[in-house]
C-alpha cells in the first residue's frame, strides 16, 4: 500500500525527503478505509445548499464570547467569506492567494487588514471533505466558534441546510506528474496524479510525536461517511501549550486561545492523555491526532484550490499547516495542477 512515487522534488532536499519516506514505509498503518471503486462519491454537478443555516459556539479566541457562523446558499463558484460586520468590505475567496498566515493556523484575509477569519481549515475541509462546492460563510468577527464535537457540528448544520445541485458540472484538478516536497524536520508531502477514470482523493497520513500520541497512520478515501467520522477528531496540544495558552499566552494574539478546554482540544503528555474523552480507539491506541491531521488540516489546504474538487492521492508524513500551504502554493504557482 504505501510503494508511491516520489517523483520531482518541488522543493526541499531529495536525500532527506528520501530517508523520511523510508522510515515512513516501515510505519504500520492503523486504520483503513478504503472505497470499492476510485470514482468520486460527490455528484456530478456542483453542489450549494438549500437554505441558510447556523451554529454557535465559544469563540476560538475571545473565549467567553459566543460567536455564530452561518452557511448560506450561493451562485458563485467557490467559497467565500462575508464578514458582517465590515459591510463595506468584499467578501473574501477562499483560495491559497487570499491566505494570510498558516504558522498557527490557517487566516483568510482580503482587502482591509480587519477582513480576515482565523482558524479557518477546520471550516473549510468540508469543502473536499462533503462535497459542498460553492457556499458563502457568514460571520460577525474574525473569531470562529469552537465545539466540543469538532467539525461535527459544522456538517450537521449543513446537513440541516441541504446540500442540492446547480447546473454547471463539477471541475476538478489533480498534478501533472508525481512532486514532492519537504521540510526541515524529516517531514515530507507527496501528491500523486488522479489516473484516467479516477475523480477521487485518497489520503495516506502518518504522524509521529515525542508524547504519547507516539507513532499513528491512517488511509483512506474521502467519502462524506469516512469525513463525517473523523469530523469529531478535536485538534491538540501538549500540556505545556495548554498552560501557556492559559497563561502568558494571554498576552499573544498567536496563542490567545481562550476558548480551549479540555473537552474540546486533546491534551497531551509524555506519558498520558489529558484529556479524559479519548476518541477513535484502536488497539492501545487513540487515533484522534492523525484523523484531526488528515482530515481538518490536510483537507483544509487542498480545499484553497478555488471552485475545484481536488483528486488524485496525497501522502503526508509529519507535515503541519506551513507545509501543506506552501506546497498548494508551488503547484499554483509552478502550474502543477490540471483540469481533469
Amino acid at each position: 500500500m504505501s510503494d508511491y512515487e516520489i517523483g520531482k522534488v518541488v522543493f526541499g532536499d531529495a536525500a532527506a525527503i528520501a530517508a523520511a519516506y523510508r522510515t515512513f514505509s516501515a510505519q504500520a498503518i492503523d486504520e483503513t478505509r478504503l472505497a470499492p471503486a476510485r470514482v468520486s462519491p460527490f455528484p456530478v454537478r456542483r453542489t450549494t445548499i438549500a437554505e441558510e443555516s447556523s451554529v454557535a459556539g465559544v469563540g476560538t479566541f475571545e473565549g467567553s464570547c459566543k460567536q455564530t457562523l452561518t452557511f448560506a446558499p450561493s451562485k458563485r463558484p467557490g467559497w467565500w467569506i462575508r464578514r458582517m460586520d465590515l459591510p463595506t468590505q468584499l467578501d473574501t475567496f477562499v483560495d491559497i492567494s487570499n491566505l494570510w498566515t498558516s504558522a498557527q493556523n490557517l487566516v483568510l484575509r482580503s482587502g482591509s487588514p480587519h477582513n480576515y477569519l482565523r482558524m479557518v481549515e477546520h471550516i473549510i475541509a468540508l469543502k473536499n471533505g462533503i462535497g459542498l462546492d460553492d457556499v458563502v460563510l457568514k460571520v460577525n468577527s474574525g473569531d470562529p466558534p469552537l465545539f466540543d464535537q469538532s467539525s461535527l457540528p459544522l456538517i450537521k448544520s449543513v446537513e440541516h441546510a441541504k446540500i442540492v445541485e446547480k447546473e454547471d458540472f463539477a471541475t476538478y484538478v489533480t498534478v501533472s506528474e508525481p512532486v514532492a516536497f519537504g521540510g526541515s524536520r524529516g517531514d515530507f508531502l507527496l501528491f500523486l496524479p488522479a489516473k484516467p477514470g479516477e475523480t477521487n482523493l485518497r489520503i495516506d497520513c502518518a504522524i509521529r510525536w515525542n508524547t504519547v500520541i507516539r507513532e499513528q497512520r491512517v488511509l483512506f478515501d474521502v467519502t462524506p461517511e469516512t469525513f463525517r467520522y473523523a469530523s469529531l477528531a478535536r485538534t491538540n496540544a501538549t500540556r505545556k501549550q495548554y498552560i501557556l495558552a492559559k497563561t502568558i499566552g494571554k498576552f499573544f494574539a498567536a496563542t490567545r486561545n481562550l476558548g480551549y478546554n479540555d473537552r474540546n482540544i486533546l491534551i497531551h503528555g509524555k506519558r498520558k492523555y489529558y484529556t479524559k474523552d479519548l476518541r477513535f480507539p484502536v488497539g492501545e491506541k487513540f487515533l484522534e491526532p492523525v484523523w484531526h491531521r488528515a482530515t481538518l488540516d490536510l483537507m483544509a489546504a487542498l480545499s484553497l484550490t478555488g471552485p475545484d474538487r481536488f483528486a488524485g492521492t496525497v501522502v503526508s508524513y509529519r507535515s503541519g499547516h506551513t507545509l501543506d500551504c506552501d506546497a498548494v502554493r508551488a503547484l499554483v504557482r509552478n502550474d502543477l495542477l490540471v483540469r481533469i
